[in-house]
């Protein structure tokens, strides 16, 4: 396996190279207005540092959201064009599980929290997460399972009941949802073992439908019609 796995559902654009066992490079950078410029040449660079081509590729990981519609829209099309065009298994999971993956990996979190990011119009897409064995340094924790969401709310109406909130949103919106807790954004390289974890365990991850939550924030002309449907 070589999984290439990228996501651009946040502000930022993080792309990763996987071969079965373990990431072999990855990179990101961070600017809301900048995906499509930022996105090719990051997989460039990750496919240069693994000494890999696109010729190599077997399988295509993308973060499916939720996030804008602009920024989330990058990343889908560009996994499907390079699915398509290469021949390549595809794959999608949410962002948020990603990052809940990630801050679990971390060993950054209790056995019950929520992952919120910014969805702009002072507003956050939000999940709740349960982490069987889990807790700030618990060894061995299994990966976190979803237990409601995604959702989009005003961040005093997410449900945290004093617990801390994974995710750049709790750092926009500290006064309703405490002090954040790292990861603020996703990892390509945690959605990567993600992927794998889940493909070990027999998971249909063939839906790679974009979460968007709510109503794009631009339009496209009626003479032209979304990749994405």
């Amino acid at each position: 396996m070589l999984l290439l796995a990228l996501d651009t559902a946040t502000p930022a654009v993080t792309v990763a190279l996987h071969d079965g066992s373990t990431v072999l490079a990855e990179t990101g950078a961070t600017d809301a207005r900048r995906h499509a410029e930022l996105l090719a040449p990051a997989i460039e660079h990750v496919l240069a540092q693994a000494g890999a081509t696109a010729s190599d590729l077997t399988d295509v990981a993308v973060g499916t959201g939720p996030g804008p519609f602009t920024g989330l829209r990058v990343g889908l099309v560009t996994a499907r064009m390079t699915a398509s065009a290469l021949g390549l298994r595809l794959h999608g999971v949410s962002t948020l599980d990603a990052l809940a993956a990630q801050a679990a990996e971390d060993r950054a979190v209790g056995a019950d929290f929520p992952v919120a990011t910014d969805a702009r119009r002072r507003e956050v897409y939000w999940a709740a997460y349960r982490l069987d064995g889990g807790g700030p340094g618990a060894r061995g924790a299994s990966t976190p399972e979803r237990v409601d969401g995604p959702h989009v709310a005003r961040p005093a109406d997410v449900p945290r009941d004093g617990r801390p909130v994974v995710g750049r949103g709790a750092e926009l919106y500290a006064g309703d949802l405490g002090p954040a807790v790292a990861p603020l954004d996703p990892s390509a390289g945690a959605l990567a073992r993600l992927v794998v974890r889940r493909l070990a365990e027999g998971a249909d991850l063939s839906d790679v439908e974009p979460l968007y939550l709510r109503r794009p924030d631009v339009h496209e002309s009626a003479g032209r019609k979304s990749v994405l449907g």
